[in-house]
């Protein structure tokens, strides 16, 4: 990491504290860098889970063709239907996608799915990296991780974890 400079000006994440905030959901439109697609088996269910249990918005749909959600800027999702080669998954996912949140919405999150899909959450875990994660499973089986920095303290253990992967203590800016 010896290239690092701090960019956070270019994020909607907003700085790690207990008293972050989240930023409105974004309803701007904007030539998206990355998004995920989603086949559905069945869509109207999946659009529910992803609005009710993860808090996402429908950003725009077109019916039985695509549902465009969407949480902060840059968090994109489009659910599309499964064709018909894709039947119900049962194995578990290998692959996953990660959303940034505040430490606040963790809790809130997993209660929300757990109210829908009892059994589809895990967590919330704290990681190596300072973060506190919870990871859900939705209807389609797309593994989605949920992460909210926690606050830096440079005494804390995820202080020294991020010192020894070569990540340079935030400035006091």
């Amino acid at each position: 990491m010896s290239d690092y400079y701090d960019a956070f000006e270019v994020s909607p994440v907003p700085k790690p504290g207990r008293d972050a905030v989240a930023p409105d959901p974004f309803r701007g439109i904007y030539g998206m860098p990355q998004f995920l697609t989603v086949p559905c088996t069945d869509l109207a269910a999946s659009t529910d889970f992803w609005i009710r249990g993860l808090g996402f918005i429908e950003l725009f749909s077109v019916p039985g063709q695509v549902v465009h959600l969407r949480r902060w800027m840059f968090q994109d999702v489009l659910l599309v239907p499964a064709g018909p080669e894709l039947t119900e998954p049962t194995a578990p996912p290998v692959t996953s996608v990660s959303f940034s949140c505040v430490m606040s919405q963790i809790e809130e999150i997993a209660e929300s799915c757990r109210a829908i899909l009892p059994d589809n959450v895990e967590g919330p875990r704290d990681t190596y990296w300072n973060t506190r994660d919870i990871e859900v499973i939705t209807p389609e089986r797309t593994r989605v991780i949920f992460t909210a920095a926690k606050q830096y303290e440079a005494t804390s253990e995820g202080a020294r974890n991020l010192g020894a992967m070569g990540i340079p203590a935030p400035s006091e800016s």
